[in-house]
C-alpha cells in the first residue's frame, strides 16, 4: 500500500491551498498517497484540482479583516480566543483523521493545530518572523511556540541573499531543523503572445477583497486596453462575463490561470507570498496593492518597490495613472532551482 501523507493547507486566501498543488503532485509522483485537507475556499479549490484525491473538512478558523487597516491588529487579538478553540478542535480532528484513514506523515501548511506526535509533522511557512510592529518579538515567539510542535519547518525561499521573503523567512531562532526548500509555483514559463494588456488578480480574507475589488472596477472605467479581472471567488462553477475590452472571472483553475498569466503584460495584485513566487517563476511585471493593515505583504511590497522590481502603493491611494509607473521597474525574476523532492519526503519513509 502507498503511504498516505495529509496535506493540509490554511484557508487564507488561496495562496496556502495555491502553492500546495506542486507539493501535493510531487507526492503522488514520489509513490505517495495524498489525503487532503481543509475547509472554505482553499478546499473547495483543491478539491477542483484534484477530484481523484480524499478531501477531508477541517475547523474553520473563521478569520477576517478589519475594515479599517489600522485596527488589523486589534481585530487579531479580539479573535484570538475563537482562533484558539479552532487551533483545539483541529488537533482533535487530526487525531481521528490519522486513526482512521492510516495517515504515514502530515504537512501542514500554516494550519497550526495539524500536527501530531506519532507521525512525522511538517510545517510550512515563510514567515519566521512575524511583522506586527512593536509587537514583532512577540507575534514571532508566539508562532515559534506553535512551529515548535513540528518535526521539520519548510521555508518556500532560497536561503541566500538572493530569495523572495527578506528578513520574513531568513530571521529566526527556532530549535526545529528548517529547511528552505525552494520558492513553490503550480506554473510554469510559457513563450506566449502578450495578448492581454492587464491582469488583476484579487485573493484574500473579506471584506478588504471586496473594498479592492469595488475600487479597482471603478479605475479600471479609465484604462484603455484589454483587462482580465479574475476575482478570487471559489464557487461551484466558473462564470466569465464580458463588458467591452474587460473580461471578469470569478475564478481560474491553474491551466487557465497559468495561460493568462504568461500571456499579461502587467499583473496588479496583492503582495501575499504565493502571488510573488507565481510571478517571480513567470519573470512578470507587476504592481502590488499590499492589504492594509497587514504588515507581512506591505514589507514586501515595499521591499520589491526598493529594489527596483515592482511598483507599489496603498490601497487608498492608488488611481489607474500609477500604472504608468511600470517602464521604471525590471519586474520580477526567477532564480529558483529545482526543488529536491526525494530528499524532503525521506522523513516519511523512514517510520
Amino acid at each position: 500500500m502507498k503511504q498516505r501523507i495529509l496535506v493540509a493547507p490554511l484557508n487564507w486566501g488561496l495562496g496556502h491551498a495555491a502553492r500546495c498543488i506542486p507539493i501535493i503532485k510531487a507526492l503522488f509522483a514520489h509513490g505517495f498517497e495524498p489525503i487532503i485537507a481543509s475547509d472554505g475556499a482553499a478546499l473547495l479549490l483543491l478539491k477542483k484540482e484534484f477530484p481523484e484525491f480524499s478531501t477531508m473538512e477541517l475547523p474553520a478558523y473563521n478569520m477576517t479583516y478589519a475594515k479599517n487597516g489600522k485596527f488589523f491588529k486589534l481585530k487579531l487579538i479580539k479573535d484570538a480566543p475563537k482562533l484558539l478553540k479552532a487551533i483545539k478542535a483541529e488537533k482533535k480532528a487530526v487525531a481521528a483523521i490519522i486513526e482512521t484513514q492510516n495517515i504515514s506523515g502530515i504537512i501542514s501548511d500554516n494550519r497550526l493545530g495539524v500536527y501530531n506526535k506519532n507521525v512525522p509533522s511538517v510545517f510550512i511557512t515563510h514567515q519566521l518572523k512575524v511583522l506586527s510592529g512593536s509587537t514583532t518579538w512577540l507575534s514571532t515567539k508566539l508562532h515559534e511556540k506553535f512551529i515548535k510542535q513540528f518535526d521539520a519547518c519548510w521555508v518556500p525561499d532560497t536561503k541566500g541573499e538572493l530569495n523572495l521573503s527578506g528578513k520574513l523567512g531568513h530571521d529566526h531562532s527556532l530549535d526545529t531543523p528548517v529547511t528552505y526548500i525552494g520558492a513553490l509555483s503550480r506554473f510554469e514559463k510559457k513563450d506566449s503572445t502578450l495578448t492581454i494588456d492587464l491582469l488583476v488578480l484579487l485573493s484574500g480574507p473579506e471584506p478588504q477583497r471586496s473594498l479592492l475589488e469595488t475600487k479597482l472596477l471603478k479605475e479600471l472605467e479609465n484604462y484603455s486596453g484589454r483587462i482580465v479581472f479574475v476575482r478570487g471567488l471559489m464557487e461551484n462553477q466558473q462564470t466569465v462575463k464580458h463588458k467591452g475590452t474587460l473580461s471578469i472571472y470569478n475564478f481560474m483553475t491553474s491551466e487557465l490561470l497559468e495561460k493568462t498569466i504568461n500571456e499579461s503584460r502587467l499583473v496588479l495584485s496583492r503582495s501575499g507570498y504565493t502571488t510573488i513566487m507565481d510571478l517571480a517563476k513567470l519573470e512578470k511585471k507587476a504592481f502590488f496593492i499590499p492589504t492594509p493593515g497587514q504588515s507581512e505583504q506591505e514589507y514586501l511590497a515595499k521591499q520589491f518597490t526598493k529594489k527596483g522590481f515592482a511598483p507599489s502603493c496603498n490601497q487608498d491611494d492608488f488611481s489607474i495613472k500609477m500604472l504608468d509607473d511600470i517602464s521604471g521597474f525590471k519586474g520580477l525574476t526567477n532564480f529558483n532551482s529545482e526543488i529536491d523532492y526525494a530528499n524532503l519526503f525521506r522523513l516519511f519513509q523512514s517510520e
